[in-house]
């Protein structure tokens, strides 16, 4: 098989960059300066085991690869608000004998989030989920760390609409070999429902960014009870904390100290966008189709993406935001300093919502 990495960032050069030090077949799919950086000086990708660099084919899109392989796997690592166009791009691509990327290649969904997988459900035959759990970190073309260890990583893999299959099993067992656990699942999008709420607090250090602080874990906590609330109303399960740990601890620690998450990440690089919509803004829509407030996310979607870390939001500015008068949802006013009670978990609300080692999330 052969793996096209659809959006070379910090999870998609990571997946790659191992996957090709295990001798599999690799092509990078990345834009503008990080594009450049790649062909020009190829992949540089620090992990627990050291750096390496990678010189690998380099693409900007499907034509520049001419006929796609029936043995090709298509991993889509694009932020959400990209999927779009990347799913309209590669799922037109012609498959040398006969048919399309859309009707005849597996598509890997390996965001943040559940709303990829829905939009290229509507595209493309073959659509598989992956949950990611893989703290990496990237803020220079052509550069990418993920230091955790002893694995680099973990994906949950599982047919985005249930269930598994032959191929799923054989990109898992490909995936093993590479330095991460690769479990297949027959109910994927219950890991990635999961994920999604610690993907809450993305936005909270986009705007404030990703030192820790008691304020922005009680605000994350907040965002996370609505989450839970939208979903148990909606009847969408997810994994418990109990599952996730179980799956998780001792296999991807990190180093200490301190790393933005991937949403920071973004608009330090100055890409000008988060996918908070598709992550708060899942729950607020949840919280508008079944009739849960949700002023928390309402506040931290829209917020999440225009805000820079050179210009950082006020702690107490955003929680005067939920807790405006006539705000959908009104909940008692927050105290500043409240910190977290131990029964709330969340990993200690994600270390006190910071990145600090063991809380990132990608």
């Amino acid at each position: 098989m052969r793996y096209i990495i659809i959006g070379a960032g910090a999870i998609g050069a990571t997946i790659g960059g191992r996957l090709a030090e295990t001798g599999r077949e690799v092509v990078l799919v990345a834009r503008g300066a990080h594009a450049e950086a790649l062909k020009a000086d190829g992949l540089r990708l620090t992990t627990a085991d050291g750096t390496r660099v990678h010189r690998l084919p380099v693409a900007t899109g499907p034509s520049e690869l001419g006929e796609l392989r029936p043995d090709d796997v298509l991993l889509l690592t694009v932020k959400t608000q990209h999927a779009i166009a990347a799913l309209d791009a590669w799922g037109d691509a012609e498959v040398a004998g006969g048919g399309t990327a859309a009707q005849r290649l597996p598509l890997l969904c390996a965001q943040n989030g559940v709303e990829s997988e829905r939009l290229a459900l509507r595209r493309f035959s073959r659509v598989y989920g992956v949950c990611v759990w893989l703290p990496a970190t990237f803020l220079e073309p052509g550069v990418v760390s993920a230091l955790c260890s002893p694995l680099t990583g973990i994906l949950h893999l599982g047919r985005a609409a249930g269930g598994s299959d032959a191929r799923i099993r054989a990109i898992a067992a490909d995936l093993g070999g590479a330095g991460f656990e690769a479990p297949v699942v027959e109910d994927v999008m219950r890991w990635k429902y999961a994920k999604l709420l610690g993907n809450l607090g993305n936005a909270v250090q986009a705007t404030t960014g990703p030192e820790p602080d008691p304020a922005k874990a009680a605000l994350l906590l907040r965002a996370v009870r609505e989450g839970k609330a939208a979903f148990d109303a909606a009847g969408i399960g997810y994994v418990t904390e109990a599952e996730q740990s179980a799956a998780r601890d001792g296999k991807v620690d990190q180093p200490a100290g301190v790393r933005g998450g991937s949403s920071w990440q973004s608009l330090a690089r100055g890409t000008g966008s988060v996918e908070a919509d598709y992550l708060n803004g899942e729950i607020s829509l949840l919280g508008r189709l079944h009739g849960v407030p949700t002023p928390v996310n309402d506040v931290l979607a829209p917020r999440g993406g225009t805000s820079s870390p050179a210009k950082p939001a006020a702690r107490g500015d955003v929680h005067r935001r939920t807790d405006r008068p006539g705000r959908r949802g009104r909940g008692p006013r927050l105290r500043r300093r409240a910190v977290p009670r131990d029964g709330d978990s969340l990993q200690a609300v994600r270390a006190s919502c910071g990145a600090r080692a063991g809380a990132a999330v990608s």
